[in-house]
């Protein structure tokens, strides 16, 4: 079982658990639930470089990134450097998240946020909305093509958009479909954790023009980003080249400050 089976046979126990102590009912009750959601993809759209500025306290391939800022300092430094977005990891077990931190962040900017977590029922798609998301992530590589339609069509249809992970043709070529607003390319190899651009650089060409195509994991420099922008890219995902400074954000402006002076 490698680390990915893992975290899935880890989530569904920890939805059931969920679902024992907070219903639907109660999930489409709250404040957040019934507020108009925020475009990732117009905001990307808009933006000159796309960055979708993560926050992320540890990983099964770094294990502990950054665990001494508070939430709200680093997402409110994202916003002052004017990223398109922010990514938010609400998984605990590997990653130190929580859904507290989708709502802190929600509470503190007015960018578009995406609940990063490894989403295989619909109940976490109404938390997600429930808790501030705009949008939500579905990985390729651990949901069927029947799956992830119904899941992406219950995104829509509660007001989220949809960004669909995949890591390799196979995927992307399986899981096509309207319900789907972004299609993400994770250039990390889940079984080895090694990370190669050229997956983004291989894919691009297969996803068709109505997708937005966004870059995620192992973009460290403005380079990295100008490069892939040749390829259709208007998205880049990036969270340890952030979390890892002292002062994300500030990692954030200087980077996107680098990008202006190409």
């Amino acid at each position: 079982m490698n680390i990915l089976q893992q975290i899935v046979s880890d989530k569904k126990r920890e939805i059931i658990l969920k679902k024992s102590v907070v219903s639907v009912a109660q999930l489409e009750a709250s404040d957040l639930f019934r507020t108009t959601t925020i475009s990732l993809k117009k905001s990307l759209q808009k933006s000159k470089y796309g960055i979708i500025a993560e926050h992320k306290r540890r990983s099964p391939s770094k294990a502990i990134i950054n665990q001494s800022l508070s939430l709200e300092e680093v997402v409110c430094g994202y916003e002052k450097a004017k990223v398109g977005g922010i990514s938010v990891l609400t998984d605990s077990k590997y990653f130190g998240g929580s859904l507290e931190d989708l709502v802190l962040a929600r509470a503190r900017v007015r960018i578009p946020i995406l609940r990063k977590e490894f989403i295989i029922d619909e109940y976490q798609i109404l938390e997600a909305k429930a808790n501030g998301a705009d949008a939500i992530l579905l990985i390729a590589s651990i949901l069927t093509k029947a799956e992830i339609k119904t899941l992406s069509e219950f995104a829509k249809a509660i007001g989220l958009e949809v960004l669909l992970e995949v890591h390799n043709q196979e995927e992307l070529e399986k899981c096509l479909m309207p319900s789907l607003d972004m299609i993400g390319v994770n250039n990390r190899n889940l079984d080895t954790f090694e990370v190669n651009l050229n997956t983004s650089r291989e894919l691009a060409t297969l996803i068709p023009t109505e997708f937005l195509k966004i870059s995620e994991s192992g973009i460290s420099s403005a380079k990295d980003v100008i490069e892939l922008e040749t390829f259709g890219f208007k998205g880049f995902l990036m969270g340890e080249n952030f979390m890892k400074t002292a002062n994300p954000g500030e990692a954030a402006k200087r980077f996107i400050s680098d990008l202006n002076a190409q």
